[in-house]
């Protein structure tokens, strides 16, 4: 008989690792994830749709030079290979930051040691959300297919409408905002009007579109230098656009848009002119500026909680030189890779790390050969911008399918005029041939274009 008592072992208690919640699988939220590939903590992404879209494309789908796949790809996908992810479809309806929990829309709770917000912006009509359903802007691939349908519907209207006055309505289509995504998708729709499209149409000629570039400052792409927006403006016009600048916008309307008194009169308006933060303000119970961003310090946290970042679009921050950071996804992606790193210093009790945002210049493209650049000390304009842009956004979109597509994309329209993804999706319905012309309703307030 053994004098010793045999005991069972005891098992050891697992130790729970860090919980990493990030909101928004955009270019901050992204970045965030991917730089904690491999890092001793659980990361729940979280977005309310699947993919991930490389925004700075959307108006190449809108103007039918790329297919919604050619710029987009399953959030899964991308981060299937980092094994300390999982990924959830849903949306946020808010937070206790008590208890440290995000509430979802589908009632479940998600309870973070660290959270991460990366949610981005939509669309902003200064008071004036009533113009959404009449000019939809470019945010989302929902967002860009339905100004596609609105474009090609209108093209294929005029093609049988034989009254002169709705034929021309049809065939006029109206910008409103300047800066880049503005100019890009005036560009882009003069080129379809004018010239892709000429070929496949018996009675629409290059001559029968009109193109309207409404901006409410003194000077197209604001933050460019001065050069490079009168270079962006002589672009647009050799393209055809006309710019109306220092105008404000007074209506919009299903088949018109007014500027200040006058009425042009057009079935396609697309909104490029303002955008407001997601309700990330309103979830943390803090306050916001003008555009719903959240105040943040120099570590992107808002006041009074360590635990919490906020970035991108979402967060209001100055950069070392005292100016706002600008929304551009460059500025998201060091911005989540710097709170990545954020995270590591303090579960390993480093001290924070200090966060300097590198301005590598702005873009913008006029048309399938035209572009202009800021890279600061070195600007650069025409045929030689158009060249870097196209090499840098390829570069810079997920996954090598894509980089494929749209290189090859870009150089056949370059190439060809073509634009292969007209596709109209969805019930199509008929338009009365002897319908009644609309009264135009009296100018409402001026809104910023």
């Amino acid at each position: 008989m053994s004098l010793f008592r045999q005991t069972r072992p005891v098992a050891a208690v697992p130790i729970r690792r860090p919980r990493v919640v990030v909101i928004g699988a955009g270019f901050g939220g992204l970045a965030a994830t991917r730089a904690l590939d491999g890092a001793d903590v659980d990361i729940t992404l979280v977005d309310r749709r699947n993919h991930h879209v490389f925004q700075p494309l959307l108006y190449q789908v809108a103007t039918a030079a790329l297919s919604p796949a050619d710029i987009a790809g399953p959030v899964r996908a991308i981060v299937c290979r980092q094994r300390n992810v999982q990924v959830i479809l849903d949306a946020v309806c808010g937070i206790d930051r008590t208890a440290r929990v995000v509430k979802l829309e589908s009632g479940r709770d998600l309870p973070y040691d660290w959270l991460v917000l990366a949610t981005g912006a939509r669309h902003s009509y200064f008071g004036r959300d009533d113009w959404a359903v009449h000019a939809p802007g470019i945010k989302s691939i929902e967002d860009a297919t339905a100004v596609r349908r609105k474009i090609l519907l209108a093209l294929e209207r005029a093609e049988t409408e034989t009254d002169k006055v709705r034929r021309s309505a049809l065939l006029t289509f109206v910008v409103i905002g300047g800066g880049p995504t503005g100019v890009e998708l005036a560009g882009a729709i003069a080129e379809l009007a004018h010239r892709s499209v000429s070929r496949d149409f018996r009675s629409i000629t290059p001559h029968c579109s009109r193109v309207v570039l409404v901006h409410r400052g003194k000077r197209l792409l604001e933050p460019f230098p001065e050069a490079l927006s009168a270079s962006a403006l002589r672009d647009l016009t050799k393209l055809g656009v006309e710019v109306r600048l220092d105008t404000a916008v007074t209506g919009v309307g299903c088949d018109h848009v007014m500027l200040g008194d006058e009425t042009i009169a057009a079935h396609t308006a697309v909104w490029a002119a303002g955008v407001m933060a997601s309700p990330a303000a309103k979830w943390l119970g803090h306050e916001s500026d003008r555009s719903g961003r959240v105040a943040v310090d120099e570590n992107f946290h808002p006041s009074g909680d360590a635990r919490i970042f906020v970035i991108g679009d979402t967060a209001s921050c100055n950069g070392a030189n005292g100016r706002p950071l600008p929304g551009i996804a460059p500025v998201a992606k060091q911005q989540g890779a710097h709170v990545a790193r954020a995270i590591l210093a303090a579960e390993t009790g480093a001290p924070p790390p200090s966060f300097r945002y590198r301005h590598y210049g702005n873009l913008a493209t006029i048309g399938r050969s035209h572009a202009v650049i800021d890279f600061g000390r070195w600007q650069v304009e025409g045929l030689a911008a158009w060249l870097i842009w196209s090499m840098i956004h390829v570069f810079f979109l997920v996954g090598f399918r894509n980089r494929f597509s749209v290189g090859w994309g870009l150089l056949w329209n370059y190439l060809t005029y073509a634009r292969h993804a007209r596709l109209i999706t969805g019930e199509i319905e008929p338009v009365p041939v002897n319908a009644a012309e609309p009264v135009v309703p009296p100018p409402a307030q001026l809104v910023p274009a």
